[in-house]
């Protein structure tokens, strides 16, 4: 199953979130301006998160709706 299935299903949230949890992990590299990943491993660590933790919560919920 793909994300565009779930979405083209109507999904409730919670749906959408327990797909995007679940899977393996997968490294990625991605380049940021410094200032805007020092400000978010500051708000992880302020949260008691790790970065990494920090940025997969923010992608989560942007894709399952959540603001």
């Amino acid at each position: 199953m793909k994300y565009t299935d779930l979405l083209e299903r109507g999904s409730s949230e919670a749906q959408v979130q327990a797909f995007l949890s679940d899977g393996e992990p997968t490294p990625i590299t991605i380049r940021v301006p410094k200032n805007l990943k020092e400000a978010a491993s500051e708000v992880a660590r302020l949260r008691g998160v790790s970065f990494s933790a920090f940025v997969r919560n923010c992608l989560i919920n942007e894709l399952s709706g959540r603001q």
